[in-house]
């Protein structure tokens, strides 16, 4: 994967994601309380918060894989995201899920193609504009080396940035992306944001992602999103959501922010009862 990579095809144009009102419940019971939140064209909005605070379970809602008890889904200003069919929705948004399956028999670049089952008809119908997109996806992702390859070949790594050109492939003014640096080395958890960002301020892509590292997010993202049982406990920029008294208190446990100054962005640090240096008991009589 080449961070900001350029490729002759056109990108579609981003499209503002807006749910509102979003309340969830498994079994009977409550578990996404009344949330917001607004993807905008060219910005890159992250969901961030403990484990089951609701993070995946509000993407997946937005995406419209899993039915909400409420809420309220606009596409633009015009737009009732949750009128749309499946196949037209899926014109507008893409959703790169967790812990894909490896299917088996399949080259790289036939995943890719299924990105394109928005675009054709029924019955298999032609799609003259998906040879392109294929090849762009494949491109910006970094695997177009390994197109003719098969997937059961791939490691984790690269079998996520597959899956990944499969979304892009979709051509999509909204990309969702479920905590999608898992199973991914440094080096790629590095390019994969960095495309992220691209896709935002070069294509002006409106992304929503899950992530758990607080550090990407306030790498990557122009606003927040933080989740607490369930609730949206804080939306904005960076440095006013991801502040050390709100981390400690979400997450229970200490967490000072500080700023890198190699890098200029904020940095947290999770702070455990054998994280600070203290004398040790001499031995010595």
């Amino acid at each position: 994967m080449r961070a900001g990579v350029k490729t002759p095809e056109a990108v579609p144009r981003g499209h503002q994601l807006s749910a509102t009102g979003v309340t969830v419940a498994y079994d009977g019971v409550d578990v996404v309380h009344d949330a917001s939140v607004t993807l905008r064209p060219g910005a890159v909005t992250v969901l961030v918060g403990p484990n089951g605070s609701g993070k995946s379970t509000l993407l997946r809602t937005i995406a419209r894989l899993q039915r909400p008890r409420t809420a309220t889904l606009a596409i633009d200003t015009d737009t009732d995201g949750l009128a749309l069919s499946p196949r037209e929705f899926s014109r507008h948004v893409a959703l790169l899920t967790q812990g894909r399956p490896t299917p088996s028999g399949l080259t790289v670049r036939d995943v890719v193609e299924f990105g394109r089952y928005p675009y054709r008809g029924r019955w298999g119908g032609a799609d003259p504009d998906g040879p392109a997109a294929v090849r762009r996806a494949l491109a910006l992702t970094g695997v177009a080396e390994l197109a003719d390859r098969g997937v059961e070949h791939l490691s984790g790594g690269q079998l996520q940035r597959v899956w990944l050109a499969s979304c892009l492939a979709q051509e999509t003014g909204v990309l969702l992306l479920d905590e999608p640096t898992t199973y991914l080395d440094l080096r790629y958890q590095v390019e994969l944001l960095d495309l992220i960002r691209d896709l935002a301020d070069d294509h002006g892509i409106a992304v929503g992602a899950v992530l758990h590292d607080l550090d990407q997010a306030a790498a990557v993202a122009n606003r927040v999103v933080l989740l607490h049982d369930g609730r949206v406990t804080a939306d904005g920029a960076p440095e006013d959501v991801l502040t050390s008294r709100r981390l400690t208190d979400t997450y229970g446990i200490r967490i000072e922010v500080d700023t890198d100054p190699l890098t200029g962005r904020l940095r947290t640090r999770a702070i455990g009862r054998h994280h600070t240096r203290s004398e040790r008991p001499s031995t010595t009589p």
